[in-house]
């Protein structure tokens, strides 16, 4: 029996996924199918909804802030989920016009020609790691940005620290400053 594949595309979102879907076959119709909750329990109703004997899922979404739990969840539950970097994305010149359908359509049919190219799909240590890593680039950017707010606001009100900044003995001198 010849396998029936169904190209998926997901334009996902935060509070909504849209989705489309592609028949296998280089002539195969593509429409859209569309649009769900971005949750878990709404991703499990539309894979018993879309889900056949004999039928062959395959989904696709752009990468974003959304992270990676959307594919693992196809992923475990036995679909093949491919995320693709939105800079590879193949683009018409003239095509300007950005909506929620045309993207998940247009994902579906470059799905089903192999013309998207995945990004690697980092494992839950992988991505905590990630996580943390930019959690402190983004907590000492903020310091270095309160520090120097501080010693302007002290500069322009006339206090000025001839020694080392930022060491025990300038904080103290920085607690003991009082303003009129």
């Amino acid at each position: 029996m010849d396998e029936h594949i169904t190209y998926v595309g997901l334009d996902v979102h935060k509070e909504t996924i849209s989705v489309a879907l592609a028949v296998g076959g280089r002539r195969g119709e593509v429409r859209e199918h569309g649009q769900i909750s971005n949750t878990p329990a709404a991703l499990t109703r539309l894979l018993s909804r879309l889900s056949q004997p004999g039928a062959v899922l395959r989904f696709c979404y752009e990468a974003g802030p959304c992270g990676y739990g959307i594919q693992r969840q196809l992923t475990a539950a036995g679909h093949d989920c491919e995320v693709v970097a939105r800079s590879l994305i193949p683009r018409k010149p003239g095509d300007r016009i950005k909506t929620d359908r045309r993207d998940a359509i247009n994902l579906a049919k470059l799905h089903r020609a192999g013309e998207l190219t995945p990004v690697w799909i980092p494992d839950l240590t992988h991505e905590a790691m990630r996580d943390l890593v930019r959690a402190r680039l983004a907590a000492v950017r903020s310091l270095r940005q309160a520090r120097q707010q501080l010693s302007g606001f002290l500069l322009r009100h006339g206090f000025h620290y001839n020694r080392a900044a930022w060491t025990q003995m300038h904080r103290r001198w920085v607690a003991g400053l009082r303003f009129e």
